[in-house]
């Protein structure tokens, strides 16, 4: 079993022709990836790709069933994109695209209160159950179906760590990138909810960073929640100097908070074992694991 995604699912690509959409969705659907369409306004009636193209989400939807968009559209109308798929109460929505303007998600943001569309991203890897559907940039070499859930800030390191766990013969249940921006859709304790709730999702790894607070607040729900399944972690930054935005746009200093060493001390509080490197995130999950 996986969360969010499985065979059934079916993929529209918001941004279809596009060089990027392109490239990724031709391995999307060499993968297995059941991608059923295209939107591209003023494009609608084409194909490309051998699939349909439509002008509008809610065309593609009402001819497709699709249930799942891929936006690979530029920053300036990303949130546009975003919330035309909201609008047409597509169930989910993976954002790729990086530098969407902070005001443009606050929009985004007020498109969501109240509907049942779950959005994961801007700026993600997107979303992946292994040898079933990919929905995003990130690569599949080294996935495997297994009993880990993913929930990461870090396109490099979710890499990373699904490689690490499927070396400890683990394997991966679903792997979510969450992304990297300030303002975002799904973040860790919608992933932790889904995992929890997943019978065949064993552990969980979260893969964090300095900035921001989602960290200190997956922290906050996991000492309320007291879950049966281990939770490990790793915190990218350690080392970055203080008051400095390195990489993603969501790693800068909010109100003084977002250190590494403050969020590893809140995860530890909470229970959750906290990786020494990143190269140790397998061994510590299979450790957490086998106690």
């Amino acid at each position: 079993m996986a969360v969010l995604i499985d065979a059934e699912t079916k993929v529209l690509c918001q941004g279809l022709t596009g060089a990027q959409a392109t490239y990724h969705m031709e391995r999307a659907i060499a993968y297995g990836t059941n991608v059923v369409g295209g939107v591209v306004p003023g494009k609608g009636g084409r194909k490309h790709l051998g699939l349909p193209v439509f002008d509008t989400v809610a065309e593609a939807v009402e001819a497709t069933g699709a249930n799942a968009s891929a936006v690979f559209v530029p920053p300036p109308t990303a949130a546009d994109a975003m919330v035309e798929a909201i609008e047409a109460e597509v169930p989910l929505v993976v954002c790729v695209t990086e530098r969407v303007p902070v005001l443009d998600m606050v929009r985004v943001k007020r498109a969501l209160e109240g509907t049942a569309t779950r959005l994961i991203g801007p700026n993600s890897q997107g979303i992946i159950t292994p040898g079933v559907c990919k929905i995003g940039v990130m690569p599949a070499h080294h996935d495997r179906p297994g009993r880990i859930g993913i929930a990461s800030r870090s396109a490099s390191l979710a890499s990373e760590v699904v490689e690490q766990t499927t070396a400890a013969r683990l394997g991966q249940s679903t792997s979510i990138g969450i992304g990297g921006d300030p303002v975002y859709g799904m973040g860790f304790i919608d992933c932790l909810e889904l995992f929890f709730a997943d019978p065949d999702t064993a552990g969980v790894i979260l893969v964090g960073e300095i900035g921001g607070t989602a960290e200190e607040e997956a922290a906050e729900f996991l000492k309320a929640e007291k879950p049966r399944k281990p939770v490990v972690a790793y915190i990218a930054g350690i080392y970055a100097p203080a008051e400095r935005r390195m990489g993603h746009a969501g790693t800068v200093d909010v109100l003084g908070r977002g250190g590494a060493a403050e969020k590893m001390a809140a995860l530890e509080a909470a229970g959750v074992r906290v990786a020494p490197s990143a190269a140790e995130v397998g061994a510590t999950m299979r450790q957490a694991l086998t106690r």
